[in-house]
């Protein structure tokens, strides 16, 4: 039976095609001693303590894996996000390169640091052929890398940023087989855990998180306290954040407590720590969460910290998904704006109106003076005179 992605370990390749011959020292000798059925030979095993990954047999002609993961090796085109001349932009060149993001890029090529056939470039904006122009970084000559998609299930206590100067472990650091710059699609907080994407491509990132294309995402919750049905409508309906209302969510109740309630909530958009700001907004804090599902991917066969790169047809029935649920948003109306909730309390009370002026004749026009001028106050700093006959 064949095996199947979900069997093999993190950076192992099944053999293909290999076949069974006699082995190199040559045919066994009749007569030679058989090895005892209960004994068998150590194995080897990695300085981590876990056993070695196998390496894959290529085709011939092919070039062979290293048996520490996939590494990843330039590609001859950037992609798809090319202009039709053939030409991309010198930070987006290096960003392909794995040497930063773009907009660090833009300062590199201020600073003096790049050079385009020979020649040093401090101007943004230029643009060069990837196939062609000679680019090179404090010298060192740099080639566009290949793609690469990968689904990590992320444990607690890992954060998701590649800043240089963080003491925490990083997701990107339970990724050593994979050279060049690459980052998490989205992320997910300290104390969460599950599903996260890794990639280099830019353009497949902003597919999978903006909210325009909508990529559903379901989380497995446990709040404190006994959720009532009156909570429940306010998450789904939407909560008003510090950044504005939220989209709403849904939700489908798992388990119903006295003291916790585990629920599955599903999200197209969202925030900054949504799941968790929303419900300790209702007075139902999160103890858990964990993502279990992005898009069609699900954590079977991950355990914590492992990860798998994905497939072809995986990375494109992804962006199929997402285009569609685009093109969907698209014909659907506009949503009502609602507007934000009044503050209540006794500073924010509207006044009552003036019994006084109420009562009072509304004239219409300029209020009438009394007869000789009498009632007028008179203008401030001047002394009231009387005039003697």
């Amino acid at each position: 039976m064949a095996r199947r992605h979900e069997d093999r370990k993190p950076g192992q390749r099944f053999a293909r095609g290999a076949k069974k011959g006699p082995s190199k020292k040559g045919p066994s000798k009749k007569g030679t001693a058989k090895k005892a059925p209960g004994k068998k030979a150590p194995t080897k095993r990695a300085p981590t303590g876990k056993p070695a990954p196998r390496t894959s047999t290529t085709r011939a002609g092919g070039s062979r894996r290293r048996a520490a993961g996939i590494v990843v090796t330039p590609a001859k085109s950037i992609g798809a996000e090319a202009v039709q001349d053939g030409k991309v932009r010198l930070n987006h060149f290096l960003a392909k390169a794995g040497i930063c993001s773009r907009r660090n890029a833009d300062e590199l090529i201020a600073g003096g640091r790049v050079e385009v056939n020979g020649e040093r470039v401090t101007e943004l904006g230029v643009r060069v052929d990837p196939d062609v122009d000679d680019v090179r970084f404090d010298g060192a000559r740099l080639e566009p890398e290949k793609a690469v998609y990968v689904l990590l299930n992320k444990p607690k206590g890992i954060v998701c940023t590649n800043a240089r100067h963080e003491v925490k472990k990083r997701v990107v650091d339970l990724l050593p087989q994979i050279r060049g710059r690459i980052f998490t699609v989205g992320r997910l907080d300290l104390e969460s855990e599950g599903l996260i994407l890794v990639t280099n491509d830019g353009a497949f990132a902003q597919e999978m998180t903006h909210p325009r294309y909508g990529v559903s995402k379901l989380y497995t919750v446990l709040v404190r306290g006994r959720l009532e049905d009156k909570d429940l409508d306010k998450a789904r309906g939407g909560v008003w954040l510090a950044e504005g209302p939220t989209s709403g969510m849904q939700i489908s109740i798992g388990k119903l407590g006295k003291d916790r309630t585990f629920l599955k909530v599903t999200l197209r958009e969202g925030k900054n720590r949504e799941i968790r700001r929303v419900f300790a907004k209702l007075g139902h804090p999160v103890i858990s969460l964990k993502r279990v599902r992005i898009g069609n991917l699900n954590l079977h066969g991950l355990g914590d910290g492992d990860w798998r790169f994905l497939q072809l047809d995986e990375v494109a029935a992804l962006r199929d998904l997402a285009r569609s649920e685009a093109a969907e948003a698209a014909d659907a109306p506009p949503p009502a704006r609602r507007a934000p909730p009044r503050p209540s309390g006794p500073k924010h009370q509207p006044k009552k109106p003036d019994s006084r002026k109420l009562s009072r004749p509304q004239t219409g026009g300029r209020k009438p003076s009394r007869p000789g001028g009498a009632g007028r106050k008179p203008a401030a700093g001047r002394a009231r005179t009387t005039r003697k006959r």
